[in-house]
């Protein structure tokens, strides 16, 4: 399965498929076999970084696809 990242409106990124996590230093988070969770974009989760929540009613933003520049 092809993995996907979806930013959600006024929360969470959603990443599906066949992913694996790692921290700053290359170490694997322990998913425990799933193939979906939700990573924090607003910066409030106790749970960093996956999402918990704590974006309700604090973070807003709308996803809208685009173009990035060329690469220089």
């Amino acid at each position: 399965m092809a993995t996907t990242l979806k930013i959600l409106p006024n929360g969470s990124m959603k990443v599906e498929g066949d992913f694996e996590i790692l921290d700053a230093e290359g170490k694997p988070y322990g998913l425990g076999g799933r193939t979906l969770v939700s990573l924090c974009r607003c910066g409030n989760s106790k749970n960093k970084p996956f999402c918990d929540g704590s974006h309700k009613g604090y973070f807003e933003h709308t996803p809208q696809a685009f173009d990035l520049p060329p690469k220089k």
